[in-house]
C-alpha cells in the first residue's frame, strides 16, 4: 500500500496545481485586466508545462506498474483506472505541444471576445486555425490509427464515440423538428415587458442559487460574457450575465451553472483532490445543470413559486397569471443563441455544432468557409437567416478554447437529464407539491444521494444507470418534451 499512498500523494499535488490553473482561467474571464492577455497566455503555458511534466513523470509509470489493483477497494480501483487512462494519453503528447496549446488557447480566448464584440469573423479565423491545427496534432499523437475526433471526445465523455452520438441524435432530430413545426402553427404566448434592473436581477438570482442548493461559503457569483462554472471541492465558482430586457437570461443561466456547481460541491469529501473528486464526464455534468434548469426550474409547479418572486422583485412585468408565466418561461420562439434556446430547439443548436466541428477537425470544412457553412446550416435547420456573426459562428467561446468534442455532451446531458427526471418522479410522487413551495430539498437530496456524491467512482453511463435503475436512452427526454409542450401549445 505504500506505493499506492505515494502515488496518491503525487496525484493530490498535481490536482491542486490543476485547480490553480482553473482559477487563472476563471480570473481571465471575470477580473483580469484586458491588457494582461499576452502575459496570462505565457503564465498558462508555463503552468501547463509543469502539469504535463507531472502527468508524464516516469515515477507515475513505475507506481502504476508496481500496484496490484485487485488489492484495492472499489474507490481505489476506480482511481487506478482513471490514472492509468490519463497516463497513457498524456505520455503520447509532447510537452512543447501541451504548452503551446495552453498558450494559444489562452490568447485565442481574448481574440474571440474582441471579434465577438466587433462582429468580425475574419479577426478570429487566423487564431482559430492555429487552435484547430494544435488540437489535430494532439489528437493524432494520441490516436495513432484511430479517429482523431473520437480521441478528442474522450476528454469530455469517456467511453463514447461520434458514431454512438450520431445514432442518438438522428433519432432525436425528426421528433424535435416535427414538434417545433407544430408549435409554430399555434399562437405565441405573450412575454414579459419592461426594463429589469440589473441589481434586482442579481439579488434574485443569488436567492435562487441558494434555493437550488449552492453553498456560497464555498463559492461566488460573478458576471461574464459567457456563463460558466469553475472549480471543485471547497472552491466552486459560477458566473452569470444580465439583460435589462430579458430577466430569464440571468435567472436560468444562474440555475444552470448552479447545477454544475452543486454537483462538484456534493461529491464526497473523501475524494477531495483525488482522481474521483470531480464530475465523471461533461455529459453527466450537463445532466445536472439541465435537470436543475429545465425539469425542475421550468416546471409548472416551480414557475408558480417563481412568479411570486418575480413580482416581488420587479412589480408589474406584463404577466398576470401563473399559467401565463409558465408559458412565457417555456416560450418556443425564433432566436439565434444556444444558451437562450427553449427545450424544443436547444438540441438542434448542438447538432449543428457537432456536425461542423467534426468537419473542421477532419479537414472536410476549411476554416475560411466556416461562417458560410454555419449560416447555410442554420437557415436549413431553423428556417431563417443569421443576422450577424455574434449570433452565428462567433456566439460560443468553446472553439477558441480548443474544446472540440465538448458540444455533443450538451445534448447527451439533456438525454441523461430526461432519464433522471423520469426516475425522480417515480421515486417522489409528491415532487410538484414541494416545487410549488419553492422547496427543492427532496429532489436535490435525491440527486445528491443517487449520483452527485459518487463523483468519478463509476463510468458515465454506469453513473446514470445506477441512479435511474435503467439503461439510458433518448426516449424519456423526447416523451417529456412532447408532453410538456403539447400541453402548453394545445397540440
Amino acid at each position: 500500500m505504500s506505493q499506492f499512498n505515494d502515488l496518491m500523494a503525487f496525484e493530490r499535488q498535481t490536482t491542486a496545481l490543476s485547480e490553480v490553473m482553473g482559477r487563472l482561467g476563471w480570473d481571465q474571464e471575470t477580473m483580469m485586466p484586458k491588457g494582461a492577455a499576452d502575459q496570462r497566455a505565457d503564465e498558462m503555458a508555463a503552468l501547463e508545462g509543469v502539469l504535463h511534466e507531472r502527468r508524464t513523470d516516469p515515477r507515475r509509470g513505475d507506481w502504476l506498474a508496481a500496484i496490484d489493483d485487485t488489492t484495492l477497494d472499489a474507490s481505489g480501483q476506480a482511481m487506478m483506472r482513471k490514472i492509468r487512462r490519463d497516463f497513457a494519453r498524456n505520455t503520447k503528447v509532447p510537452a512543447d505541444l501541451a504548452s503551446e496549446i495552453a498558450r494559444v488557447t489562452s490568447k485565442s480566448q481574448g481574440i474571440w471576445a474582441q471579434a465577438w464584440a466587433d462582429q468580425d469573423v475574419a479577426a478570429f479565423l487566423p487564431v482559430l486555425s492555429q487552435v484547430i491545427s494544435l488540437r489535430q496534432q494532439e489528437g493524432q499523437a494520441i490516436a495513432g490509427d484511430a479517429d482523431v475526433y473520437d480521441t478528442l471526445l474522450q476528454d469530455y465523455e469517456p467511453e463514447c464515440t461520434a458514431a454512438q452520438l450520431s445514432a442518438m441524435f438522428d433519432a432525436m432530430r425528426p421528433r424535435l423538428v416535427a414538434l417545433r413545426n407544430a408549435i409554430w402553427e399555434r399562437p405565441e404566448p405573450k412575454g414579459v415587458r419592461g426594463s429589469f434592473d440589473e441589481a434586482a436581477q442579481l439579488l434574485l438570482t443569488k436567492k435562487l442559487a441558494k434555493t437550488f442548493g449552492y453553498d456560497l461559503d464555498h463559492g461566488r457569483i460573478d458576471k461574464a460574457v459567457h456563463p460558466f462554472s469553475s472549480g471543485s471541492g471547497l472552491d466552486v465558482r459560477i458566473t452569470t450575465r444580465t439583460s435589462s430586457a430579458d430577466p430569464f437570461n440571468c435567472i436560468y443561466s444562474t440555475i444552470h451553472e448552479v447545477g454544475h456547481a452543486t454537483y462538484e460541491q456534493s461529491i464526497s469529501k473523501d475524494y477531495l483532490l483525488t482522481p474521483l473528486g470531480e464530475g465523471v464526464s461533461m455529459g453527466v455534468h450537463e445532466s445536472q445543470s439541465r435537470i436543475y434548469e429545465n425539469q425542475l426550474g421550468r416546471s409548472r409547479a416551480f414557475t408558480g413559486w417563481l412568479f411570486g418572486q418575480m413580482k416581488d422583485a420587479f412589480g408589474d412585468f406584463g404577466i398576470e397569471t401563473e399559467s401565463d408565466f409558465f408559458a412565457a418561461v417555456n416560450k418556443v420562439g425564433k432566436g439565434y443563441i444556444r444558451t437562450e434556446s427553449d427545450e424544443v430547439q436547444y438540441n438542434l443548436h448542438i447538432l449543428l455544432r457537432f456536425d461542423l466541428e467534426q468537419a473542421l477537425m477532419s479537414g472536410d470544412l476549411a476554416i475560411s468557409d466556416l461562417e458560410a457553412a454555419w449560416n447555410d446550416r442554420f437557415l436549413a435547420d431553423f428556417g431563417y437567416a443569421v443576422n450577424n456573426p455574434s449570433n452565428g459562428c462567433l456566439q460560443d467561446v468553446h472553439w477558441s478554447l480548443g474544446l472540440f468534442g465538448y458540444f455533443p455532451t450538451y445534448s447527451l446531458g439533456n438525454v441523461y437529464a430526461g432519464c433522471l427526471h423520469q426516475a425522480l418522479r417515480t421515486a417522489q410522487p409528491d415532487l410538484d407539491e414541494n416545487l410549488t413551495r419553492g422547496d427543492l430539498s427532496k429532489p436535490l437530496g435525491w440527486l445528491r444521494d443517487n449520483l452527485q456524491v459518487y463523483g468519478g467512482l463509476r463510468g458515465p453511463r454506469e453513473t446514470i444507470q445506477h441512479a435511474c435503475g435503467f439503461e439510458p436512452s433518448e426516449q424519456p427526454l423526447l416523451d417529456y418534451i412532447e408532453q410538456k409542450f403539447s400541453a402548453i401549445y394545445g397540440i
